[in-house]
């Protein structure tokens, strides 16, 4: 991808009444599991983003069709838990971490051998974690040194079920590990460090298979089938984060978010940034695609900085980016620890935003799991986003409350997660221009 420079600065007050696009996570799971039910599926709310079109793009290569009925619609005509069929080249999952982990599990229980690959972010991304659970429920997972991808998945293999602990709590090697345990013999059973997102099992679930969870657990055995639903995709939540940063930070600020996922496992941020000082209020409206959603009025508030809540940390892994950018600009010093996740996502998210919010002014301290951030002000210049689609966001974000303009610099990936991104900010007063 082509790289692409951001012109950000203060604009306006912050205001209107938006809906983000559909969530990213649940996107990804609407085309897996309507790919194995046993007849046609609906999603409605898809995003229509480059890493969830890669995750569509793979399996209409192993034979499942997919039709575009408009924008953000697909109807998804299943072929059953045992349907799909190999593909004789490398399917490609962009910069789709998602995409890539979920598919490890599911494919590690098929007839056929595969092959992933990503982009050059997504290559430089550890999938150990993922590899070590499915290998010791049979699977057989070859990587690069370092369990680096691209990932060759032996095919024929029989999985039996395990009851496995996470080392490190993560929602994407929980949702591996489940998927794999779909063709597996006997119970799979997960237990979490702490507990993390809970998309796949609410959706599995919403599809018909029997499974049971909690808060930092999940059970499910094999053997069973996947009935087509409807899925309304709720807005992202993350997506909404970077609109929730700038109403709170930027004076005279009164903005309503739309039908916001607001999944307990995902909105971290939301608990953070009251402590803060935000103005934030939630007015539920129901569920879409078995997660609960809610509008968000958002004004402008004075944010003082705190001590993160360790608590906190696995429901908001992404959404510190932001969180950076808010703390960089209230009053006070902000204290984030057990974030050390954030080194292996698409960049390492802590070096990059405090190197970018430093370059605009701010006082950063780098902590192996985190960093102490001095709030204050920002000025103008030149902070890079390094191809990180949420540093870039977060980046713009920063730049509202900036006394000059900056130039976000690879802003390109953007699109893997956010289309559109640039036109929604500027309709509720952002200033920012490409």
């Amino acid at each position: 991808m082509s790289t692409l420079d951001w012109l950000a600065g203060a604009g306006s007050a912050v205001r209107g009444e938006i809906a983000v696009p559909g969530d990213k996570s649940v996107s990804h799971r609407a085309i897996m599991f309507a790919s194995l039910a046993d007849g046609e599926s609906q999603v409605h709310g898809f995003l229509e983003g480059e890493d969830t079109r890669a995750t569509a793009a793979i399996f209409a290569k192993l034979g499942v069709r997919i039709d575009a009925a408009g924008v953000g619609s697909r109807a998804v005509q299943g072929v059953g838990i045992d349907g799909l069929h190999g593909c004789a080249e490398a399917l490609d999952c962009g910069n789709a971490g998602t995409g890539m982990r979920l598919l490890a599990g599911l494919l590690a229980g098929q007839r056929f051998d595969s092959v992933l690959v990503g982009d050059a972010s997504l290559s430089k991304r550890p999938m150990a974690r993922v590899i070590d659970p499915i290998v010791r429920m049979g699977g057989l997972i070859e990587s690069d040194a370092g369990g680096l991808p691209p990932l060759r998945i032996r095919g024929g293999r029989a999985l039996h079920g395990i009851d496995y602990t996470l080392p490190v709590a993560s929602a994407q090697v929980k949702s591996a590990v489940l998927l794999a345990g779909l063709y597996a013999h006997g119970e799979t059973h997960i237990r979490e460090p702490h507990p993390t997102r809970d998309y796949s099992e609410r959706m599995l679930r919403a599809f018909g298979w029997p499974i049971a969870f909690g808060p930092g657990w999940a059970r499910l055995s094999g053997g069973h089938r996947l009935q087509p639903t409807q899925v309304q995709v709720p807005a992202d939540f993350s997506s909404a984060a970077f609109f929730i940063v700038a109403a709170s930070l930027v004076p005279g600020s009164d903005l309503l978010l739309r039908a916001v996922g607001m999944n307990p496992r995902r909105t971290g941020l939301l608990t953070v940034l009251r402590a803060m000082g935000a103005d934030i209020v939630e007015s539920p409206c129901g569920e879409q695609g078995g997660e609960p959603v809610a509008d968000l009025r958002v004004r402008h508030a004075r944010l003082r900085g705190i001590a993160v809540p360790e608590a906190c940390v696995p429901d908001m892994i992404d959404e510190f980016p932001v969180l950076f950018a808010a703390a960089a600009l209230a009053e006070g010093t902000t204290v984030v620890t057990a974030a050390a996740e954030l080194r292996v996502k698409e960049s390492d998210r802590i070096a990059t935003m405090a190197s970018g919010l430093r370059a605009l002014g701010a006082r950063i301290d780098e902590t192996p799991d985190g960093a102490v951030i001095h709030g204050g002000t920002l000025h103008g210049g030149e902070a890079h986003a390094h191809g990180d689609h949420r540093i870039a966001m977060a980046l713009v974000v920063a730049a509202q409350c900036a006394s000059g303009e900056v130039r976000v610099v690879d802003c390109a990936n953007v699109a893997t997660s956010f289309p559109g991104f640039d036109d929604l900010a500027r309709g509720i007063g952002f200033g920012l221009r490409g």
